[in-house]
Parts: structure tokens; sequence; C-alpha cells
């Protein structure tokens, strides 16, 4: 019935999903904030503690991941309109790191897509920094 997925989000639609079977998609991306965000344990008496573990590094930055998602979209079996303004953004603002995160947030919401009911929703949550 209900399963949790952990990995990349991209991954795990492609393998596990069906079309068309999900109700309700809530997606909440790092917005490339330029922080890392920690885990912060509290002592015995409930004050933080020193200890930390680095949960996410909120930053884009394009890797050899992210021209493979951008290969993917222009050889792949992805609208033209997708095609087409994937390849008009990169040719004006070249690679960097905008660049990366639309990148990365358009192959994850073509997948998204795929994966809604006609009936579903998806509630993307952002902000103005990206």
């Amino acid at each position: 019935m209900n399963t949790l997925y952990y990995g990349d989000n991209l991954e795990i639609l492609r393998k596990y999903v069906a079309d068309e079977s999900v109700d309700l998609i809530y997606l909440d991306p790092p917005f490339n904030s330029k922080r890392a965000y920690n885990v912060i344990f509290q002592d015995k008496t409930g004050q933080d503690s020193a200890a930390q573990i680095q949960a996410f590094e909120d930053t884009w930055t394009w890797t050899d991941e992210t021209q493979s998602a951008f290969d993917d979209i222009m050889s792949g079996e992805y609208p033209a309109q997708l095609k087409h303004m994937m390849n008009s953004f990169r040719e004006f603002m070249g690679i960097n790191n905008l660049m990366a995160y639309l990148t990365m947030m358009a192959i994850r919401l073509v997948e998204l897509h795929r994966v809604l009911k006609k009936t579903g929703s998806i509630y993307l949550h952002c902000d103005p920094t990206i």
C-alpha cells in the first residue's frame, strides 16, 4: 500500500512509480540559498550540542550528473517544447548554477507529471531565491 522510498527521486520515480498512480505530490526542493543545513543534536539538558551532521547543502552547481540530465532531456522522449525551452535557457544563460537548478527540476517535474493521476494535484513549494 503506502511505501516510503529513500534516494534520488528521479531514479525512484522511473523505477518504482507507475503512470497516473499518484493523487498528491508535494515538492519542497532546495532553493539555492547557498547554505548548508545541519541536524543539530541536543545534550542531556536539552541544550544544542556542538555535535552536528550536515543534512544537505542548498547549492546548485553544474556537474556531470546535471550534464547527463540535460543530455537525457535533449535526446529522450520528452516534449519538443521542453527541449526547446531548456536549450533556449542554456543558450541565453550559459552553464551556471541557475541552469543546473532548472535542468534538475525540469526532468523531475516531467516524471512527476507522468505519475500524477488526471485528478491529482502537484504543490510546488519554492521562493523568490531561485
